[in-house]
């Protein structure tokens, strides 16, 4: 995430449009975290320690207006699949797993921030990222839908538990069913009300309904006693193998979660003109996480449905998120007992409503109407639903490095010219009206140099000059894409030089940026071989190279 999107316009906020907007998204919130606490395996309260901790600390630290911090689908689906590969079916000690990965995960983001790495962990791509999260959506909503009806599967994919559930159709509780379609169709209904509390109004029919028909003698479950006593602040005693382990999987929890909270904060700040700063954000997510830990609650990021609801509902600052804060608050002090009233159905359904965007196919058409990354999309979509939320998470990481990789160590180098007798060099290959200047080869990485490309970049520069069809006197190589060099390329460069001046000609550097004409400035070779390291433009390493040859 930069660390300034726009310049942030004048905008007073508006106390009272953050009031309401802190009121109307607290009655989504709410059922939502309880919701999601179950996605994750956890005890009701987890999300709704979360919700405490992401509203509070974002709201005091972060820089979004609009960001809404608080446990998320898909970090629920990614700390479930987690615990449960270590836990091997003990409860108490998946229990503990959980909350450990969460503090690691607050840990990381706190470094991540402190050493200003926003931009290298957002390094997701988009189709990658969509196509994951389409996957996640439809397996957790599947998955939701089992649930309802009673339905017990015993794998962790679509593709092996989609037969299960269909198998298993007559067997169906068909009561649950119904609670949880009326319940999506009045959640539908209530969304096209811009400040109505969809989902705390579903709850609290539900909770209603429930009680005067009985649902519970129809085997509708209800979701229980939402203990909230919180304990002293301690870390889970586990041995230091798992901590590693957690570790490790803390890393994909916290791509997964930046990922999606930088495209929550970075799609508003750039809707509103808003100033938004990477690093203070990881360190309020940071936060975030760290006491959400402390206290046995679940991961927290900026949800994109939550921070969409919040802008929607009109507010102006991050007041809107501490108002939600107190609201649910107080609705916990108050009539925390008759939520546990709540049929599980209807948190299905709120939970199913929550991910239905996710299934839009738009977001992922656009790449095959563009004809790029189509397959991305479809490896990270087909991840999720063979192999898994957890592993198909890693593999979508794997994906995003291995394409950056690629694109990094992609060895083109392009021979420049000049275009229309100016100051502009450009590729000849791509604007044939560009003409080579008479004696001098003027050559350009098309991706900065590093070790896994510098070799094959200079061994084509090389063939270049000993390939040339015009006789040349010299050479210039426009490092403008490399800001800086690593020990890797300072030694190619090193035997570039060499070959160079061997071939009889006289090269010059151009474009060098400081700290790269530093490191090479102290080498040997480059007054051996009578090197000029410039941060002259390409014309201007031109015109000096026809001078020093007149």
């Amino acid at each position: 995430m930069s660390s300034a999107l726009l310049p942030n316009p004048i905008e007073p906020p508006n106390r009272w449009q953050d009031l309401l907007a802190g009121l109307s998204i607290a009655g989504l919130l709410l059922p939502e975290a309880v919701a999601y606490s179950g996605i994750a395996a956890l005890a009701p309260q987890a999300g709704v320690i979360a919700l405490f901790a992401g509203l509070l600390c974002y709201g005091l630290f972060g820089t979004s207006r609009f960001a809404i911090v608080s446990a998320t689908s898909s970090s629920a689906a990614v700390l479930a699949a987690a615990t449960a590969t270590l836990a091997n079916g003990d409860p108490q000690l998946r229990s503990t797993l959980a909350f450990g990965l969460v503090l690691v995960t607050g840990a990381f983001f706190l470094l991540a921030g402190l050493f200003k790495l926003g931009s290298v962990t957002s390094f997701i791509a988009k189709p990658v990222l969509r196509g994951f999260a389409f996957g996640l959506a439809l397996t957790i909503i599947l998955k939701q839908v089992a649930s309802v009806v009673g339905v017990h599967l015993t794998d962790a994919n679509l593709v092996r538990f989609l037969p299960q559930l269909l198998e298993q159709l007559p067997q169906w509780n068909w009561a649950a069913a119904g609670v949880g379609a009326v319940a999506l169709a009045l959640l539908w209904l209530f969304a096209r009300f811009r400040h109505l509390p969809g989902g705390l109004l579903v709850v609290v029919i539900g909770i209603a309904a429930g009680q005067w028909l009985g649902l519970p003698a129809y085997g509708v479950k209800l979701i229980g006693v939402i203990d909230l006593s919180l304990e002293v602040p301690k870390l889970p005693i586990l041995p230091f193998a798992d901590w590693l382990r957690l570790g490790e999987l803390a890393f994909a929890m916290v791509m997964i979660l930046y990922a999606e909270s930088y495209g929550s904060i970075s799609a508003y700040a750039l809707k509103h003109g808003d100033h938004v700063t990477s690093s203070r954000d990881l360190l309020a997510l940071g936060a975030c996480n760290l006491l959400s830990g402390l206290f046995h609650g679940m991961p927290a990021g900026a949800g994109y449905s939550a921070t969409s609801a919040n802008e929607a509902a009109g507010a102006t600052s991050r007041l809107a998120g501490i108002v939600a804060a107190l609201v649910v608050l107080v609705i916990v002090l108050t009539v925390l007992p008759y939520i546990a009233l709540t049929p599980e159905p209807i948190l299905a359904a709120i939970v199913i409503h929550a991910l239905g965007r996710g299934l839009s196919l738009q977001p992922l058409g656009r790449y095959f109407i563009w004809r790029r990354d189509r397959l991305l999309v479809i490896c990270a979509v087909g991840a999720v639903l063979v192999l898994g939320v957890l592993d198909g998470l890693l593999v979508a990481v794997a994906i995003s490095v291995l394409l950056m990789l690629k694109q990094m160590s992609a060895a083109d180098i392009q021979i420049l010219g000049r275009i229309d007798g100016g100051h502009d060099f450009v590729d000849l290959q791509h604007h044939p009206t560009a003409q080579s200047v008479p004696g001098v080869l003027i050559v350009r990485p098309g991706e900065a140099l590093f070790f896994a490309n510098v070799e094959r970049i200079l061994g084509g520069a090389l063939r270049l000059v000993r390939h040339s069809q015009e006789p040349v006197h010299s050479v210039i190589l426009s490092l403008e894409e490399s800001p800086d060099l690593d020990g890797t390329s300072i030694e190619a460069l090193q035997a570039f030089f060499v070959r160079v001046h061997q071939e009889g000609k006289r090269l010059t550097l151009a474009r060098l940026k400081d700290s790269a004409q530093t490191a090479l400035a102290a080498l040997p070779e480059v007054e051996a071989n009578a090197v000029v390291l410039s941060g002259l433009s390409v014309d201007g390493a031109v015109q000096q190279a026809l001078k020093l040859n007149a």
